[in-house]
């Protein structure tokens, strides 16, 4: 049996985020049942992501549609006294502030831990930025392809005598997404645990440096210097690569022994499993050119699905090079429920990709991202418990920006402020 309630549906979380790798992290969160209220500026017309090309139409865009599902959108002028106002009353009634920001901004604008804690002494005030709230970097701004450069990502991706490559996908954003998601989840244990709240510095810096992993642990106590590979080979696992086949390209993998003594059956070369040159993980990364030399001819004399199907048969890993059209198509994706559907009121019916966020066996929640301000009257009066007046006096104090301008905020508060 699924439990009742999604397990994050008492945590509420205010989102000073925009464009990619905050959005990506809350995303999570609010797919597991948490409220996450962004907060979007008005003088900048809300998230940038609303605006991304090329499948925007106004204030709409695919690209903010697949980052904001199941969020709410408060319109808030935090330079405002009063919007400062409202946010304040918002963080005594939150768990969580949440930001990606410069990483010197939070302490500007006042949402950090020290800041806030005199509202809400249990408030987790977590900052995603591009170099963290410390260090000589931390009045830059970060960005996934500055720190794919930075990190040496790029300088180990590519085939070796062609150019530094970034990532197909934004890895760092989505990486730091996730770190800051584990770190903010984590903050609110400790704070109902203890009754003290805290700061979550996280970055795109921090993240892209500790995904270096084994090769920068070589380097330190190694020497060892990272270098591009041959069609996208393991640096110490052999075979372990793209093939080139009749029609297209194959991975296969030997992260085993078992797996190589497999793979020689399936070539019709079972000799090789016993030749003193290709034994074990390190004859064969010695020997990597010369073994190389001998299946790659051979991956070449049949089709993919011919390759495949053998492969499988006998539990080598490997699997075919798709396009995203593909991917999508896979039986497995429309098996494991990994695309969810949204009614939207400019694009119809939507079909986006799913979160991988598993816990218990209820329903994907498919409630589409919200319009700018879309929210307004729910934050306030439902979450904030304002009255109707002190409503209508915030919005003629500018807390939500122009009401020339901002969508979202009903005529009745717009006319109390005239």
């Amino acid at each position: 049996m699924g439990t009742a309630r999604r397990p994050l549906e008492d945590v509420r979380i205010i989102a000073v985020e925009q464009y990619g790798a905050g959005p990506w992290g809350s995303l999570h969160l609010a797919d597991l049942g948490a409220e996450v209220i962004k907060i979007e500026d008005p003088g900048a017309d809300g998230d940038v992501g609303r605006y991304v090309p090329p499948y925007a139409d106004g204030e709409d865009s695919l690209f903010f549609e697949v980052f904001n599902r199941n969020k709410r959108s408060l319109s808030l002028d935090l330079a405002s006294a009063s919007g400062r106002a409202v946010f304040e009353e918002l963080v005594r009634v939150s768990d969580v502030v949440y930001s990606n920001l410069r990483g010197d901004v939070p302490a500007k604008i006042g949402i950090t831990y020290a800041d806030l804690k005199h509202l809400n002494p249990r408030i987790v005030c977590c900052s995603l930025s591009g170099f963290g709230m410390s260090g000589p970097r931390v009045k830059e701004p970060g960005y996934d392809y500055i720190l794919q450069g930075l990190l040496g990502w790029m300088d180990v991706t590519g085939e070796p005598d062609g150019p530094p490559t970034k990532s197909g996908l934004s890895m760092v954003d989505y990486s730091a997404g996730f770190i800051a998601a584990i770190s903010l989840l984590a903050g609110v244990h400790a704070a109902r645990r203890d009754g003290i709240g805290m700061d979550c510095d996280v970055s795109l810096f921090d993240t892209a440096l500790a995904l270096l992993n084994y090769p920068a642990a070589w380097h330190l106590n190694a020497g060892y210097e990272p270098q591009r590979t041959r069609h996208s080979s393991h640096p110490s696992l052999v075979p372990f690569q793209l093939f080139e086949t009749a029609d297209k390209w194959i991975v296969v993998g030997c992260p085993k022994e078992k797996f190589w003594h497999r793979l020689t059956e399936v070539v019709g070369h079972p000799e090789w499993a016993a030749d003193p040159r290709f034994a074990t993980f390190a004859d064969r990364e010695r020997n990597r050119e010369a073994l190389l030399a001998l299946l790659e001819p051979l991956f070449r004399t049949r089709p993919a699905a011919r390759w495949l199907a053998d492969l499988y048969a006998v539990g080598v890993p490997c699997g075919p090079v798709n396009s995203v059209a593909e991917a999508l198509a896979d039986p497995h994706t429309d098996a494991r429920d990994m695309v969810v559907e949204t009614d939207h009121p400019r694009y119809g019916r939507l079909r986006l990709p799913a979160t991988a966020v598993r816990v218990g066996d209820l329903p994907r929640p498919d409630r589409r991202a919200p319009r700018r301000n879309e929210d307004f009257g729910y934050v306030l009066c439902e979450v904030a418990g304002f009255t109707d007046d002190r409503v209508a006096e915030l919005v003629r104090n500018g807390a939500f920006g122009s009401t020339d301008t901002v969508p979202g905020i009903p005529d009745r508060y717009r006319e109390a402020a005239e």
